[in-house]
């Protein structure tokens, strides 16, 4: 006889229980894996795909604001873009989409540095 037969417990009960037991080790790591490694991949997954989506609209107001600011500037001044005319725009043409400025200002230093503006322009995008 075993040493829990005078216990009175059986070898299938000791089987169940370590099934158990293994089964909550899996468990607990699941919960752990999907709640330490996946939330923080999927939050910044749906952080890129809304700046992805709003990429366009971020161009074109930066774009915008640009032609406004030169158009705005007189002979011999440099045109001054901020980040918040930028802001600006995405409120008045797009409806005010929640973008972070950090993303608006690197949206006009790239459309600032590839529309020649370094010349006539002046901008806060590298501040």
């Amino acid at each position: 006889m075993g040493a829990w037969a005078g216990a009175g417990i059986g070898g299938d009960v000791i089987g169940m229980l370590v099934v158990v037991v293994i089964g909550g080790v899996f468990v607990c790591a699941a919960v752990m894996w999907r709640g330490g490694i996946r939330r923080p991949f999927a939050a910044m997954r749906a952080g890129t795909s809304e700046v992805r989506l709003g990429k366009p609209q971020l161009k074109h107001a930066a774009d915008l604001a640009i032609s406004r600011a030169r158009g705005a500037a007189r002979p011999g001044e440099p045109a001054v873009v901020r980040v918040d005319e930028v802001l600006g725009v995405l409120a008045d043409h797009f409806g005010g989409p929640d973008v972070p400025r950090h993303v608006v200002a690197a949206a006009l230093r790239r459309r600032f540095e590839a529309g020649g503006c370094r010349a006539d322009c002046v901008t806060d995008a590298f501040d």
